[in-house]
């Protein structure tokens, strides 16, 4: 293991989940508020945000996503992939379920409950766009969150800095050809210029430019970069409240008018977390790994890169899509149910620990 390796794993390991983060249900609910009442009483300023496009991506929103990705990329370690030797059986469950399983699981869950189920009560010109949004939101594994879910049950943080690491290695080939492949499944057409952009945009050159950054703060000593982390900490969350309140300005007008799209669009995600954290807790269990391996791996396959899904969204659909109102909600109920999910793991270690 080497010792900047280590060091960052501490970091991980160390990092408290803030009160900011703690309560991110609360503030997206405010920004959906917020963005709404403004969408309707001053319209104008957002439609001329909205026409700020290059190719397709709108400036301000591209933006604010860098600012939300960048810092969270910054924490990544790419080192620590060669740590992913030692926990062959764990990282074997967090790649099977969450490329294996998750997208596909979802992509049923969106056909069962969005062109099925809940298909009468939803716009007809959105289930698409809603099914979409769904599926971009499963492709994309949990990035920065998951090493706060991992402290939070006293993970491995070794094991969860290399899952994270290689999760984003893969996720820089796999994610354009994985929702390409779904949505062409699910029988929704998709540019392929336009998803390769998106891959480019707030995959690859992100992971550039925080890599950099990474090697440029640690250069000048660990207490530099701490302390540089613990300032641009509140910059990821608040680029997303601000990109949420654009979004909602444009979804308005569709949520007044149909209210509960919210509450149907998270049932497909909440029984989407509950069926992958549990499979990839009840593995680990079935394959023999320790307890503090099994819960961030459960953890990285119930949680979603949300910024990365909402990014795509909008710029595969648009403001006003289905879609993005989607990854959204994702966003809307993720802390509130990881941190049931992290209740759950912490409370059935004596059970996991069991002899047969």
């Amino acid at each position: 293991m080497s010792a900047q390796c280590e060091v960052t794993a501490k970091v991980a390991a160390g990092a408290p989940m803030s009160t900011f983060e703690r309560y991110l249900t609360v503030w997206v609910f405010l920004c959906i508020v917020v963005g709404i009442a403004l969408g309707q009483f001053v319209p104008a300023p957002f439609q001329m945000l909205g026409k700020l496009e290059v190719a397709r991506v709108n400036l301000p929103v591209g933006l604010l996503i860098w600012i939300m990705i960048i810092p969270m990329l910054v924490k990544v370690d790419f080192d620590a992939l060669h740590e992913v030797r030692n926990h062959v059986k764990g990282i074997g469950v967090t790649l099977f379920v969450n490329w294996l399983v998750k997208p596909f699981s979802m992509a049923f869950l969106a056909w069962l409950f969005i062109r099925n189920i809940f298909a009468p009560y939803l716009p007809a010109d959105q289930l698409d766009s809603y099914i979409a949004g769904l599926i971009l939101l499963a492709a994309a594994p949990c990035t920065a969150m998951v090493f706060v879910w991992s402290r939070l049950t006293n993970g491995d943080p070794l094991f969860t800095l290399s899952q994270v690491a290689l999760n984003d290695s893969i996720m820089i080939v796999a994610f354009a050809p994985l929702v390409a492949f779904l949505l062409g499944i699910s029988a929704i057409t998709v540019p392929w210029d336009t998803l390769f952009t998106s891959v480019v945009l707030y995959i690859v050159i992100p992971v550039i430019l925080a890599q950099l950054w990474r090697k440029s703060l640690l250069k000048k000593g660990q207490a530099h970069f701490d302390a540089t982390m613990e300032k641009i900490g509140p910059w990821s969350i608040s680029a997303l409240l601000a990109t949420l309140v654009l979004l909602f300005a444009f979804q308005g007008k569709a949520i007044i008018d149909q209210p509960l799209i919210i509450a149907l669009l998270a049932v497909p995600i909440l029984i989407q977390v509950f069926f992958n954290s549990a499979l990839a807790y009840w593995l680990n269990r079935a394959v023999g790994e320790k307890h503090n391996v099994a819960c961030p791996s459960a953890l990285i396959g119930a949680s979603n890169f949300f910024e990365l899904a909402v990014a795509a969204a909008i710029s595969l659909f648009g403001f006003e899509s289905g879609a993005a109102l989607a990854t959204v909600v994702g966003v809307l109920i993720e802390v509130p149910v990881m941190l049931l999910v992290v209740k759950v793991v912490n409370s059935s270690k004596g059970w996991y620990e069991a002899k047969a």
